[in-house]
């Protein structure tokens, strides 16, 4: 899943390797998974035993197309380091993926003040680091200063800047309670501090915040937290080892999880070619992968896999206009490529029900979505013709529209991070085409497309990528002038007033009242998607795993990553785990 940098949700070309093709027996069970998720193929039986009950021990293997650059769990920003990072550290509290309500974690209770600039959070008693250290409020005010500030002496950047606009600091009340303070309302936070994606807030050992951004990379069993596992081993782009904590007893209480994870261990294997990925789960060489081919999909459900998938709670996969640049300087472009691809289209060639076409730059997990399928978002060729030829663009020789001797040259920089994406940009290429527009398709890896994002403002049109984010402040984050400024109207955008914007977007963090707020994120999508024209949604994105019969329990959270504190492999032989 891709996110914009401080939000890209990005992956990196791993080295290419190929895993041992060995047999395997199955066994045939259904995977049993958290969150709003779809399950197709395998069966209703459990494991040997049959009476459905964990499993304690075994290593799983688990398969990703993304590597872990580095093992510290606040700085990574592709979905291997967040997935990873989500089962070695710790949040203060649980998000529901399928209500998105907050409920307790490390925090076993909050306030907050009516302005929305201070929440008290009181610490569950009993937590340590795998090192051994308390988790207390010193802790946590030593983890959110340095996670959001940074620390440069350290070569630590301040990645949560972005998660936490306009913090002031952590007070210590006592040992077990703290508070979190801000210069302006941020509803968020309480969603903030639950935050599993890209640069999440997982708390580190005070040990571990000491070593510099170097030292953490050096040797991955230093980097220490309060989770469920800890680092065994780390090869940058082959793979990286967890094993079982032991003691660990704090899980959510939301997951009706008592006592240490089941697994003693998982491997997470770099696998960036999707016929190896497949290959390798029906080998046996692995026991489950994400990054499931869309092609993929049916073969392995037909075979007795199980295909499991969430969507992931945030932004649709979106295609940001560039509001300065031309051509989508002009909104009649950026109207007519909003109108102007068929979605249903799209739906029957290149997505598979784990997917859907977007009909909000919001996903419909995200509180306060609007569905605008039925207007600016319906496929509409002829008026999208029409509002082109009514700004003054006209067919050319080549078919290609022409305004001014300037052909209407659109350049799309996108990642090839989901398999999804190149498909679907070239089916939206191919029905653009027919009314004009020359997308240009520039869809890399990572490393080029940072070095590319870091000129979209003068180089590119369009940037197609996501935000997760299971709350509507997504958009203020993405949008606002005064943040994310994604579609770059803070400079004064052809007929956009950025000060609308930023009061209209800025209106979702006053509050925590479910309809006041679903109030103010619908004007948001109303300036976004009808009155300038900033985005043009493409689909929904998801994460999608297949695994073996014999795999159990691997839960998708609300930004649809994967914690592996209840996963467990079946087998006759195996000690039965108790609680």
């Amino acid at each position: 899943m891709s996110d914009l940098r401080s939000s890209i949700e990005q992956s990196e070309s791993a080295r290419r390797r190929r895993w041992p093709w060995v047999v395997g027996a199955l066994a045939v069970v259904i995977a049993v998974v958290v969150g709003v998720v779809v399950t197709r193929g395998g069966s209703d039986n459990t494991a040997s035993g049959g009476d459905g009950r964990p499993v304690r021990g075994g290593t799983l293997n688990f398969a990703l197309i993304d590597y872990q650059r580095s093992p510290d769990p606040q700085w990574g920003t592709n979905y291997a380091e967040s997935l990873i990072a989500g089962n070695i550290t710790d949040k203060l509290l649980w998000q529901d993926p399928d209500t998105g309500k907050v409920t307790p974690w490390l925090a076993q209770s909050w306030t907050y003040n009516p302005q929305l600039t201070e929440f008290t959070f009181t610490l569950r008693p009993g937590v340590t680091f795998s090192d051994g250290l308390p988790f207390d409020a010193q802790a946590v005010k030593a983890n959110y200063d340095q996670y959001i500030k940074g620390d440069p002496a350290l070569g630590i950047t301040p990645n949560g800047a972005t998660l936490f606009p306009g913090f002031l600091g952590t007070d210590v009340i006592d040992s077990h309670t703290v508070r979190l303070r801000f210069a302006h309302p941020l509803a968020s936070a309480l969603q903030a501090v639950s935050f599993t994606a890209n640069a999440g807030p997982g708390f580190l050992s005070p040990n571990t915040l000491r070593l510099s951004a170097t030292q953490r990379s050096a040797d991955a069993t230093k980097v220490v937290g309060t989770g469920p596992f800890v680092y065994q081993s780390w090869k940058p782009q082959v793979e990286t080892v967890l094993v079982r904590r032991a003691g660990y007893d704090w899980a959510p209480p939301a997951l009706k999880h008592q006592g240490e994870a089941y697994l003693d261990k998982i491997v997470f294997r770099s696998i960036p070619e999707a016929s190896v990925r497949t290959g390798s789960l029906t080998s046996g060489a692995i026991d489950a992968s994400l990054d499931i081919g869309t092609t993929d999909e049916k073969a392995l459900s037909s075979q007795g896999f199980s295909i499991t998938s969430r969507p992931v709670s945030g932004t649709a996969i979106f295609f940001n206009f560039n509001s300065q640049l031309f051509p989508t300087n002009d909104i009649a472009v950026r109207k007519a490529i909003q109108l102007g691809w068929n979605r249903e289209s799209l739906k029957k060639t290149v997505l598979t029900p784990s997917y859907s076409v977007a009909t909000s730059v919001l996903l419909p997990s995200v509180p306060g979505y609007a569905d605008y399928s039925s207007s600016v978002l319906r496929h509409d060729p002829q008026a999208a013709q029409k509002i082109l030829d009514d700004a003054g663009w006209h067919p050319g020789p080549d078919g290609i529209r022409v305004k001014d001797g300037k052909r209407l040259e659109v350049k799309l920089l996108g990642i090839n991070n989901l398999v999804v994406n190149t498909p679907a940009y070239e089916s939206i290429q191919q029905d653009l085409k027919k009314i004009g527009v020359d997308l240009k398709l520039t869809v890399v890896p990572i490393p080029d497309y940072t070095a590319q994002q870091a000129k979209a403002k003068t180089d590119w049109n369009i940037v197609a990528a996501n935000r997760s984010r299971n709350d509507p402040s997504v958009l203020n984050l993405q949008y606002s002038p005064e943040l994310g400024d994604g579609s770059y109207v803070g400079s004064g955008a052809p007929g956009i007033d950025p000060a609308e914007l930023t009061s209209t977007l800025g209106r979702i963090e006053t509050t925590l009242d479910p309809q006041q707020r679903a109030q103010y994120t619908r004007a948001a999508q109303d300036l976004l998607l009808q009155k300038y024209a900033l985005v043009n949604p493409v689909y929904n994105p998801s994460q999608v795993i297949a695994h073996s019969p014999g795999v159990h329990g691997i839960l998708f959270d609300a930004q649809s990553r994967n914690t592996f504190v209840g996963a467990w492999k079946g087998s006759g032989n195996d000690t039965r785990a108790g609680g």
